[in-house]
């Protein structure tokens, strides 16, 4: 099981994860996508899928249309996770960011 990172510690990694921003109520971190349509959306979710499998790590999320919005902690380590770090950057990488 991954160790839970510090409040501090999530922070620093925010820094250089722009558009993510931490959750305090849930030992989370958050970020909103918007794309040029639907399509686009669930293009990024498919892609984003295929990596979260590989990595056996599962964001919880939501499409709106254009918008996917985006939570991620590790539920075994109840709260956030290198592993949570590591899929925000694949996500981003997905989305062009």
């Amino acid at each position: 099981m991954a160790e839970p990172m510090t409040r501090d510690e999530i922070r620093e990694a925010l820094t250089r994860l722009p558009g993510w921003t931490m959750d305090e109520a849930r030992d989370a971190i958050t970020r909103r996508f918007v794309f040029a349509d639907f399509s686009e959306a669930f293009g990024f979710m498919a892609r984003v899928a295929l990596v979260a499998e590989a990595m056996d790590h599962h964001p919880e999320w939501s499409n709106v249309y254009r918008t996917v919005d985006v939570t991620l902690t590790s539920h075994d380590a109840n709260g956030v996770t290198r592993r949570d770090l590591d899929l925000a950057r694949a996500m981003d990488r997905i989305a062009g960011q």
